[in-house]
């Protein structure tokens, strides 16, 4: 599809040849004799650029550039001679074009939203580029939309009519309205990062970036130089100066998921980020200073933790500003099949199935099941449900929660903490089993970081058998 401008200007001479010279390049155009006029088409021919003189008569580009931007700027809003309404007008990039020596005009026309300025006489040279940088701006633009749009789909909704999800929601939305560290606490799989995110989206930072690190993903040297970049040269291979996490963050949010296995070192360097708000790239000695807000999740009891020595006693108490403790999804039933729900209508969608829903025997299961791996399990046995499923209902069958007890497992009465632990092993090694002892797969399977898997199985000496030979 050709790419459309709209040229604005009142001398029929340069219409022509702007027009003229434009489509012998490609492009679809066409023209306007003065700003209401230019207001009219733009909802009617939706350009992908609006090339605006600004020297017209009846409405000077300058008005249409306010105009475009009344929302801002409220006496426009009374304005009886466009008939057309506003927020029906395409988001246009606007080149403007002036007279030589007019270029405080141009800069004022900057100022009212134009994106480029060009100087008259026209250098086609010079056009074609800021052509091009529009346009190039555009897809950038749409592609950071689509972006925000798959983010909010994915993490824009917290699912919880229980009470204490109730309670939680309201206590998140208070702290997003201060700076407060939130230290967010919980299984795995049980919504941290969601709340993190939401916390973000309803603070003043809302537009600033939210910036994550996982901080078991990464061994020690990776992690701090992910945390605080690095200065050219720091180390062989460091041919740039990089930022980090943090500083990528600056005045947003930043997100730093698994807080409880940051190595010993860098919680030290960290401590200084919260408290001085600034620190030294690896390899540099100049302080970098940020305005960050702090968003940690652990699934580790942190206390415990400093008592044995793990984790620092006062960054646990920077962090624990403001504690959100998230409950397991067995402990709050009536979310499950809520949740389900929303899973099922975003699978649907994201897979271009046909609508589905849930059997008798399906909801009765899914209530019946202990969900140890929480929403992401339940988001995933969603997800298998759907790619199986050949009708429009799902079954228990189609969730593989064997009527809501787990296969082969032993369900004689233990303590809690012994049942849970027991229950993972099973679960862990029934994925490895599934994926032919491929972590991988298994990881994927189970919607857990690979590195987090391995780390798992050692934990619970879990092995892997040797490959077959192939002989």
């Amino acid at each position: 599809m050709k790419r459309k401008i709209l040229v604005v200007d009142d001398k029929a001479d340069i219409v022509i040849l702007l027009t003229d010279r434009l489509e012998a390049l490609g492009y679809d155009t066409r023209s306007a004799n003065d700003g209401e006029h230019a207001l009219r088409l733009l909802e009617e021919y939706a350009p992908h650029v609006m090339l605006l003189d600004l020297e017209m008569p009846r409405m000077s580009g300058l008005e249409v550039l306010q105009y475009l931007n009344r929302e801002r700027r409220p006496e426009f809003e009374g304005d009886k001679r466009i008939s057309a309404r506003t927020e029906r007008l395409p988001d246009v990039p606007v080149i403007v074009m002036t007279a030589f020596g007019s270029i405080e005009k141009a800069v004022e026309a900057m100022k009212a939203g134009a994106y480029d300025f060009l100087t008259k006489p026209i250098d086609f040279d010079h056009l074609s580029i800021v052509l091009n940088k529009a346009f190039k701006r555009q897809v950038l633009e749409r592609q950071v939309a689509s972006l925000r749009t798959a983010v909010e789909d994915r993490y824009g909704t917290i699912v919880g009519r229980s009470p204490m999800m109730v309670s939680l929601v309201e206590l998140a939305k208070r702290a997003a309205d201060s700076d407060a560290t939130v230290l967010l606490l919980g299984e795995s799989g049980t919504g941290k990062e969601l709340f993190a995110r939401s916390i973000h989206r309803w603070s003043a930072r809302c537009e600033m970036p939210f910036s994550v690190i996982n901080c078991v993903a990464l061994t020690e040297s990776l992690l701090e130089n992910e945390l605080f970049g690095h200065e050219k040269g720091a180390y062989t291979g460091a041919d740039c100066l990089r930022k980090g996490k943090i500083e990528e963050a600056d005045g947003g949010t930043l997100f730093l998921d698994e807080i409880g296995d940051m190595p010993l070192p860098l919680q030290s360097k960290f401590l200084r980020v919260l408290q001085d708000h600034e620190f030294p790239r690896v390899g540099g000695t100049r302080p970098v200073k940020v305005n960050i807000r702090v968003i940690a999740a652990t699934n580790k009891d942190l206390r415990q933790a400093v008592r044995d020595g793990a984790f620092r006693e006062d960054l646990f108490f920077r962090l624990n500003v403001v504690p959100l403790s998230l409950p397991p999804l067995r402990e709050r039933p009536e979310d499950i099949v809520p949740l389900a729900e929303f899973f099922l209508d975003r699978h649907v969608k994201e897979m271009k199935k046909s609508p589905r829903r849930f059997s008798t025997d399906a909801v009765e299961a899914m209530g019946r099941y202990p969900w140890p791996g929480n929403i992401r399990e339940l988001d995933n046995a969603i997800a298998r449900a759907v790619v199986l499923g050949t009708s429009d209902t799902i079954t228990a069958e189609h969730l593989g929660l064997n009527g809501g007890s787990p296969a082969s497992f032993d369900e004689q009465l233990l303590p809690y903490h012994e049942s849970m632990e027991r229950y993972s092993r099973f679960v862990l090694e029934r994925a490895l089993r599934h994926c032919n002892w491929s972590q991988t797969k298994a990881a994927e399977l189970l919607g857990l970081q690979r590195t987090y898997l391995s780390r798992l199985l050692k934990q619970k000496n879990i092995s892997i058998p040797p490959p077959r030979s192939s002989s």
